[in-house]
C-alpha cells in the first residue's frame, strides 16, 4: 500500500537533503512534487491543494530555513500535517457502559461487510468482549450462511431469523443479547450496488429501532475517490461514527484513506488488510504517515509480535540460546510464530530503513513453506543433531519433501551458520542476551537476543 506515494515522497525529500540551506524556491519545488505525488496517488484535488498549502506556509518560515537540517524540519512538517490529515488520534469503538454496545455496519455489496463483520467479532473477542453476530442480509444469496460459518470459525455465535424483516431481526436480536450475556452486538446489513432510497430507508430504520453506539461504514480502498463519494453520501443520510477500509493491502496508491477525513469529516477506525480473520487492524494516523515517508512503523511490529508470539516459549527459548541447545525444531517452531505476524515482505516494511532498501527484494513465501517441508520430513535424531544428515539422508529427506538435495544442503549450511553466531552471542557476550557483563566486561543494558 502506498507504494508509489511512498517513493515519490522520499525520492522529493532525498532532493531537499542534498542541499546545505534550503531557499525558498527548493520548498516551492519540493511541494511541487508534493502535489504531483498526491495526486497520482488518487488524493481528492482539494484536500491536496489544502495540504499543500498548508505544509508550505509552514515550511517557508525563518524558523526553517535558517535551521541547521532545513530538510528533516519539513519532513517533520509533512508527517505533522499528514496525521492530521488522516485525523490525528487513534479511533476506537466507545464501548457503552450498559450493555450491550450495538455496532451497525452497513455499506454497498461487496465492500466486504461481512467478512469485517467477522473480523471485528475476532478483534473484540481477544480484547475480553462477548460478541453476537447479527444476520440482517436476508437478501444476498447465501448471506447468512457465510456470516454462520464465519461465527463457527470464530467460535462467535450468530443470531439471525431467516427471513424476517431486517429491523425485527436486528431488534430481536438485542433482546437476545441480554439474555444470553453478550456485550457486542455487530449487525451485518444488506447492501446495494449502488446507493438508493429503498437501502437507506431500510438502515434509518434499523437504527431508529436498536439506536446503535457505533454506525461503521465498510468501504472498497480499490476503488479510491469513489470510496470517498459513498463516504460521504452515507454520513449525510445516517451520521457516521467512523469507517472500516478494506483491501488496502492491495491498493498501491492509497488516495481514499488519506482523503476520507478531510472530505467527509468521520474517522477511519479500522482498516482490512488481507484475508484472514485477523486481519483487521487500528488505523493509526501517525503510524501511517511514518509508514509512507519510510520511517517504518515499529509499534505495530512490537504488537504483532506481542499477539503472536508465546510468552513461555519464548522464556523457554531464551533458556535454549544460553545453553546453546538451538535445534531445528526450534527453528521450525520460530518460523511458525512468525507466520501469525502476516508476510515476511509486510513485517519488514515496519522496520525503519529496511523496507527501502529491500524494495526491489523479491520475497518468495514459498520459501518458508519448503524448509518447513524439509524439517518435517527429518527424523527427531537429525532435527536435534543436523551433522548425522549425510549424502543418503539428504536424499531421502529431499524426495520426502518434494524438494532438492541442494536444498536440504542450503538450509543446514544456513543452520550451522545461525548455530555459530548464537554461540559467539552466549559465549562472547552474555551481556547481549540479558544486560550482564561478558567476558571482556562489557555491558549492554536491556537488550535481549531476538527469539524470532
Amino acid at each position: 500500500m502506498f507504494q508509489g506515494l511512498s517513493e515519490k515522497l522520499q525520492e522529493t525529500f532525498k532532493k531537499l537533503k542534498g542541499k546545505g540551506k534550503l531557499k525558498e524556491a527548493d520548498v516551492n519545488e519540493a511541494m511541487r512534487e508534493v502535489r504531483v505525488a498526491l495526486l497520482e496517488a488518487d488524493v481528492n484535488f482539494k484536500v491536496v491543494k489544502d495540504f499543500v498549502a498548508k505544509v508550505k506556509e509552514r515550511a517557508i518560515g525563518q524558523e526553517v530555513l535558517e535551521s541547521l537540517s532545513p530538510a528533516q524540519y519539513v519532513i517533520k512538517i509533512v508527517h505533522e500535517e499528514m496525521i492530521e490529515l488522516m485525523g490525528g488520534a487513534t479511533g476506537k469503538i466507545l464501548i457503552s457502559s450498559k450493555p450491550p454496545t450495538v455496532i451497525l455496519l452497513i455499506g454497498l455489496q461487496g465492500a466486504g461487510k461481512t467478512t469485517h463483520a467477522a473480523k471485528l467479532a475476532n478483534m473484540l473477542k481477544k480484547q475480553g468482549k462477548h460478541p453476537l453476530l447479527v444476520a440482517c442480509d436476508i437478501y444476498r444469496p447465501a448471506a447468512i450462511k457465510q456470516l454462520q460459518v464465519l461465527g463457527d470459525q470464530l467460535n462467535v455465535p450468530v443470531f439471525s431469523m431467516e427471513q424476517e424483516s431486517p429491523t425485527k431481526i436486528a431488534s430481536e436480536s438485542i433482546k437476545h443479547a441480554h439474555q444470553n450475556g453478550q456485550d457486542v452486538v455487530i449487525i451485518d446489513t444488506a447492501g446495494r450496488l449502488h446507493i438508493n432510497e429503498e437501502l437507506m430507508g431500510e438502515l434509518r430504520d434499523i437504527k431508529a429501532t436498536v439506536k446503535p453506539h457505533e454506525i461503521l461504514l465498510v468501504v472498497d480502498a480499490m476503488t479510491g475517490q469513489d470510496a470517498v463519494n459513498v463516504a460521504e453520501s452515507f454520513h449525510s443520510d445516517l451520521g457516521l461514527d467512523g469507517v472500516i477500509l478494506t483491501k488496502l493491502d492491495g491498493d498501491t496508491r492509497g488516495g481514499a484513506a488519506l482523503s476520507i477525513k478531510a472530505v467527509t469529516g468521520c474517522t477511519i477506525k479500522f482498516v482490512g488488510l488481507g484475508e484472514k480473520m485477523d486481519a483487521l487492524e487500528s488505523f493509526h494516523p501517525d503510524r501511517m504517515a511514518s509508514r509512507i515517508l519510510g520511517m517504518g512503523d515499529v509499534l505495530t511490529l512490537i504488537e504483532k509480535a506481542q499477539e503472536s508470539f508465546d510468552e513461555k516459549k519464548a522464556k523457554e527459548m531464551e533458556q535454549k540460546l544460553r545453553k546453546q541447545e538451538f535445534t531445528l525444531d526450534d527453528f521450525l517452531d520460530q518460523m511458525q510464530q512468525m507466520k501469525k505476524m502476516g508476510p515476511l515482505s509486510s513485517i519488514l516494511e515496519m522496520i525503519p530503513g529496511v523496507g527501502k532498501q529491500l524494495k526491489d527484494v523479491q520475497i518468495d513465501e514459498k520459501d518458508t513453506a519448503h524448509i518447513e517441508a524439509i524439517i518435517k520430513s527429518m527424523t527427531t535424531e537429525e532435527r536435534r543433531k543436523p551433522a548425522v544428515i549425510k549424502d543418503s539422508r539428504k536424499k531421502r529427506i529431499a524426495k520426502g519433501s518434494g524438494t532438492s538435495v541442494q536444498e536440504v544442503g542450503r538450509l543446514l549450511k544456513q543452520f550451522e551458520q545461525m548455530q555459530k553466531m548464537m554461540k559467539q552471542f552466549a559465549g562472547g557476550g552474555m551481556g547481549m542476551l540479558g544486560g550482564k557483563k561478558g567476558k571482556k566486561g562489557k555491558k549492554l543494558p536491556g537488550f535481549k537476543f531476538p527469539t524470532v
